[in-house]
């Protein structure tokens, strides 16, 4: 009864990861992939708009940061899994099917992260304020891919008998080959053997550590990239623990998993990262240069527009002093108009004395 009960308890794999409309061939990890991006992006960009950034700057700085990192994921997991691809009877055009799965997180990061500089340069944004704007986000990225190694039936841990170990079934292709790795493969429906779903427990912890960035981010206001190395040591901390459990094939260094060294070393430095850079977080205006270059030319406009109306006011009170003159000089000429008989008289006697003729006077 008991062994029945834990049966059931097991977690099923997907009976396969490909489906196919006509030529076009639908990959689930591909998929995963994709919205876990989108998720990255949306969530990533509200984070930058609440410290201070402009909207729709990560979709700019996704334009590099994500195929730059695609590639240094794919040239990390080629290198430390070379005998996949360069070993004997492997096929090295197999490096390039990165469709069909292996992504290192270290190689995308470090590459993910020069694309990001060089987009943040562009834009002349702190890489580190952007980092830890975008590292709750990266992780749930993170943990949405994981369900692609589900789908592809790899990945995963050592054989065990708890309740909720991962089945993993046999797959047959068109080919008819049968093997439980086969990408391509639709389940046979027979168990294989039952495994430690190390997926799953890389998925949770992820989840956990991006509550954990969400809620010191919100207690303590960190940045100057803290926050995006905090993401970085709390990453290393789980990987350690699960690549130790993983049953796959890798290359090893002294017997101990390269990854597993990888975790360790990075782990270290993150730490020391977030102990000894500066403290406190970067002040809201260096976010959005454009809207500080907007308001320059706003102060700059409204002073050029004060000088032209003082010039202008100038001018007015010019024209009015001459207009007021003016006035003076007409109400003067009207009153010298004004007949006179002694003026009249010796006005009308002119060179010889004989008699004028002056305006006003009758003849």
């Amino acid at each position: 009864m008991t062994s029945t009960a834990t049966v059931l308890a097991y977690l099923p794999s997907p009976p396969q990861g490909v489906w196919y409309v006509g030529p076009l061939a639908l990959r689930a990890y591909a998929l995963c992939i994709i919205v876990g991006i989108i998720v990255a992006i949306w969530w990533g960009d509200r984070r930058w708009v609440a410290r201070g950034g402009r909207a729709g700057t990560v979709l700019d700085i996704a334009v590099w940061a994500v195929p730059f990192g695609l590639i240094g994921g794919r040239l990390y997991h080629v290198a430390t899994d070379w005998q996949k691809y360069f070993g004997e009877g492997a096929d090295p055009i197999d490096a390039l099917k990165i469709w069909e799965g292996g992504l290192g997180i270290w190689g995308a990061v470090a590459f993910g992260a020069v694309g990001a500089w060089i987009g943040c340069r562009r834009r002349g944004i702190p890489l580190p304020a952007f980092g830890d704007a975008l590292a709750p986000a990266i992780l749930l990225a993170q943990a949405i891919g994981r369900l692609g190694n589900w789908f592809n039936q790899e990945l995963y841990g050592r054989e065990t008998t708890v309740p909720w170990g991962l089945e993993i079934y046999e797959r047959t292709d068109d080919a008819g080959r049968s093997a439980p790795g086969l990408i391509d493969g639709v389940s046979t429906g027979e168990v294989a053997f039952v495994v430690h779903p190390t997926f799953l427990y890389e998925l949770l912890w992820n989840v956990a550590i991006v509550v954990l960035l969400v809620l010191v981010d919100r207690k303590f206001a960190i940045g100057h990239g803290r926050l995006f190395a905090l993401y970085v040591a709390g990453y290393c901390a789980g990987r350690f623990w699960i690549e130790l459990m993983r049953a796959d094939t890798a290359t090893e260094i002294a017997g101990i998993r390269v990854n597993t060294f990888t975790s360790g070393i990075v782990f270290v430095l993150a730490v020391a990262y977030v102990i000894f850079a500066r403290k406190g977080r970067e002040a809201p205006e260096t976010l959005d240069p454009s809207a500080s270059k907007s308001d320059d030319a706003a102060v700059s406009s409204a002073a050029t527009g004060e000088g032209a109306a003082g010039k202008d006011g100038d001018a007015g009170k010019d024209d009015t002093d001459t207009e007021r003159t003016d006035r003076g000089e007409q109400h003067s000429n009207t009153r010298g108009e004004t007949p006179d008989p002694d003026k009249s008289d010796s006005a009308g006697k002119v060179g010889n004395g004989t008699p004028g003729t002056s305006k006003g006077e009758t003849q």
